[in-house]
């Protein structure tokens, strides 16, 4: 009889397996130890046929009980549930009691197959001899977008162009707690609580007291456009309903 190719699901587990049919339900016990983790003795088995229903793999003499009594066909469900007390279960999830290997320093330094060795050769990052001319430039251009465009702190201005985004610049200069970023950023109060934080950004405080409220953001220099923009008035067209 052929092999049937099943899905094997357990708690810790899931794959494609192919099963005899005359192997006695013994048998695929010792054989899903190895999948499942679960011994034998503590295996509860049911097979969900593609018809949804549910058969419980179970017999009263199962070393002679063999599966082609079942309803057994392709790509059906063998569910394996475990059924010892969770104090006896192996938690395979938890690593915390695992050790981890930590490569030393020097090793990966030396190690010619790695993304550093690869940066390196490439002379990509702190390894490009231009690198430091670049950021310089960078830095550059954003001073250059803040001058050009008058921004300066207390002004109003308006964020990406969106006229709902109107606010008022609180803040300017590097902010380094955005991670690899260089050059100046503008911290604007937008007048709504449609921003991302309240002045503060990883533990440093820009501008304001603590809120509930997310009214500030933190952008470049070409998304901020200084002028008059005002407050908006939610009431000024009520006259127009």
């Amino acid at each position: 009889m052929a092999d049937i190719p099943l899905q094997v699901i357990s708690e810790n587990s899931a794959s494609e397996r192919r099963i005899t049919p005359s192997w006695s339900i013994t048998q695929l016990k010792r054989k899903l130890e190895p999948v499942t983790g679960i011994p034998p003795s503590s295996q509860r088995i049911s097979l969900k046929t593609a018809s949804k229903e549910t058969v419980a793999i179970e017999a009263a003499d199962e070393d002679t009980t063999l599966l082609s009594n079942f309803p057994l066909s392709a790509y059906a469900e063998l569910h394996i549930i475990d059924t010892r007390p969770a104090s006896a279960k192996l938690n395979l999830n938890d690593t915390a009691g695992v050790e981890k290997y930590v490569m030393p320093a020097d090793e990966y330094e030396k190690k010619p197959d790695s993304v550093l060795a690869w940066k390196r050769a490439e002379k990509l990052g702190r390894f490009n001899p231009d690198a430091p001319s670049l950021e310089k430039a960078k830095i550059d251009a954003f001073d250059f977008e803040i001058r050009s465009r008058g921004i300066e702190v207390g002004k109003r201005c308006r964020v990406g162009g969106d006229d709902s985004r109107r606010g008022e610049v609180k803040y300017v200069g590097e902010v380094k707690e955005i991670p690899g970023s260089i050059g100046a950023w503008v911290g604007v109060q937008l007048d709504e609580p449609v921003g991302k934080n309240d002045g503060s950004l990883g533990g440093t405080r820009y501008w304001g007291t603590e809120s509930p409220l997310k009214h500030g953001v933190f952008v470049r220099p070409e998304r901020v456009e200084v002028g008059e923009w005002p407050v908006l008035n939610d009431l000024e067209d009520m006259e127009e309903i």
